[in-house]
């Protein structure tokens, strides 16, 4: 499992990639169970009334969710390629340059990591 997160503008967006052997949720809009790497994230945009209020780049903002994107890919870069293209969209759509989105990558993030 690898989480991709997303920074910018004083947030964050973490989605998930499912890889080979590892059993990515089910759920309804799910890809085919047969892809060997699963992409999971949610999707977001602004709009003017509801959502939900963040502090974005300085600026209040309500921003609505939708239900998690869900994509299958057969190799790892092709998951971790859409996965980045992903949350720099996210950011894009509350006006953010997708180029000033830092990305990191986390490999097992279920292991604990050792106290120094």
């Amino acid at each position: 499992m690898l989480l991709v997160r997303g920074h910018a503008g004083g947030t964050a967006l973490t989605g998930t990639l499912y890889e080979r052997g590892e059993r990515p949720p089910t759920f309804e809009g799910a890809p085919d169970e047969g892809a060997p790497y699963v992409w999971i994230c949610d999707e977001f945009y602004e709009v003017e009334s509801g959502g939900q209020l963040q502090r974005i780049d300085g600026t209040e903002r309500r921003v609505a969710f939708e239900a998690p994107t869900t994509r299958g890919f057969d190799t790892r870069e092709a998951g971790l390629a859409a996965a980045k293209e992903h949350v720099r969209t996210q950011f894009a759509r509350l006006g953010l340059r997708g180029e000033d989105v830092e990305i990191e990558i986390i490999e097992n993030p279920d292991r604990e990591e050792p106290e120094l």
